[in-house]
């Protein structure tokens, strides 16, 4: 789960990670306001959407008064903010952070995430800051500090100062930074976060260090301890498929391709998608309907899976263990007879009743696409999608 910046900001605060004095507004008027209560001779105005590159689209400016504060939020508020993470459609922009503009002296990039090999913590940090990570790591590797912090022992001071030295901080700057870092990391740890992200870290010309901004992502399966951070949830910022597959105890992700899958098992859909960009084509979505689905639950994928307009022909690939394939089947059929189903339609069936399952699509008159396996099964939508069939 994601939240805005001005969220993240809020939670570090509490956890005694310093953020330049800052509050979201909702409307230029509220905007003016936020403006006049801080009191400070420069603000920055920034668009609150989940998405990075905020700045080179324009939802970032700098201004020096109360009136142009207003002004600035009242362009912002409603317009459609493209980023090379939104995508080409943007998202429309529905409040702004009011902050408090400071005196940088430098930009660092700092983030926690989980490494999954070690089974640690990472902090990782750059003297490259402001910049994208992936880019820093893509052309000069050698700039990214990484420090793995054991779990028994969780982090401490010589940590912390190891990064700091290796950033190039020195004198009080040094002990500032393993504060920030620690506290970082207790929030981490106490709210089960998946990534903490900070670009810029900055310090200032005054000898401090601030997070000029923030962005944190939380672990959903630890949100059943955390009603106050599942509270903090914007469903406008979330894809309406993905919430709906939720809502019906779906896994669904929105992908950019045209070939949708309904898949049962993570590891099964993630191979699925492989073996389609393998063939020539691209998955249009991530759709696990999981080991205990139900006949609707089977047919309300579809509909979701078929809700995108890019999708030019279905995949349907079912190893049947616990989820077996007569209850696919009845589904797919249920499926195709209620929302009438007009791209290509490849289905493969493996596993507990595959032969009833089979029979069942065999016999049911509509217009489907048998496959014997995961390769033929990609070949055949690829191809059909393409008009081959």
């Amino acid at each position: 789960m994601n939240i805005h910046e001005y969220q993240a900001k809020e939670l570090m605060t509490k956890f005694g990670v310093p953020v330049p004095k800052g509050k979201p507004a909702f409307t230029a008027d509220e905007a003016y306001a936020v403006a006049q209560q801080l009191g400070v001779s420069k603000y920055v105005v920034k668009a609150q959407i989940h998405a990075g590159g905020r700045g080179k689209g324009g939802g970032v400016k700098l201004v020096n008064s109360p009136e142009e504060v207003k002004e600035t939020a009242a362009r912002m508020i409603g317009m459609t903010l493209i980023t090379h993470q939104t995508g080409p459609e943007g998202k429309i922009v529905k409040k702004v952070y009011i902050e408090e503009a400071g005196a940088i002296q430098k930009e660092l990039y700092l983030g926690m995430i989980i490494d999954r090999t070690t089974k640690q913590i990472v902090v990782m940090a750059s003297t490259e800051g402001g910049m994208e990570i992936e880019e820093v790591a893509s052309k000069t590797p050698e700039k990214i500090i990484k420090e793995f912090i054991d779990p028994v022992a969780g982090i401490q001071d010589f940590n912390g100062r190891k990064v700091a030295y290796k950033l190039g901080l020195s004198g009080d700057l040094v002990g500032k930074f393993t504060k920030f870092v620690k506290a970082l990391y207790r929030m981490f740890l106490e709210l089960d976060c998946s990534l903490v992200e900070i670009n810029p870290l900055v310090l200032t010309k005054d000898n401090n260090i601030f997070a000029l901004d923030a962005k944190i992502n939380f672990d959903d399966n630890a949100l059943f301890r955390h009603k106050d951070i599942e509270a903090l949830r914007d469903i406008n910022e979330e894809d309406a498929k993905e919430l709906d597959a939720k809502s019906h105890g779906l896994s669904y992700v929105s992908l950019t391709g045209n070939i949708g899958c309904m898949v049962n098992g993570a590891g099964l859909a993630m191979s699925t998608m492989d073996i389609i960009k393998f063939y020539g084509g691209e998955p249009a979505n991530f759709l696990d309907v999981g080991g205990g689905a139900s006949k609707e639950q089977v047919t309300h994928a579809f509909k979701i899976i078929l809700s995108d307009e890019k999708v030019k022909g279905i995949l349907v690939n079912i190893f049947g263990g616990i989820m077996k394939c007569d209850i696919i089947a009845a589904g797919v059929i249920a499926a195709a007879k209620e929302v009438n189903i007009q791209v290509p339609l490849v289905v493969r069936l493996e596993g507990t009743n595959v032969e009833l399952g089979q029979k069942m699509l065999k016999e049911s008159g509509l217009n489907i696409i048998a496959a014997s396996n995961m390769a033929d099964a990609a070949e055949k939508v690829v191809k059909a999608v393409r008009g081959a069939i």
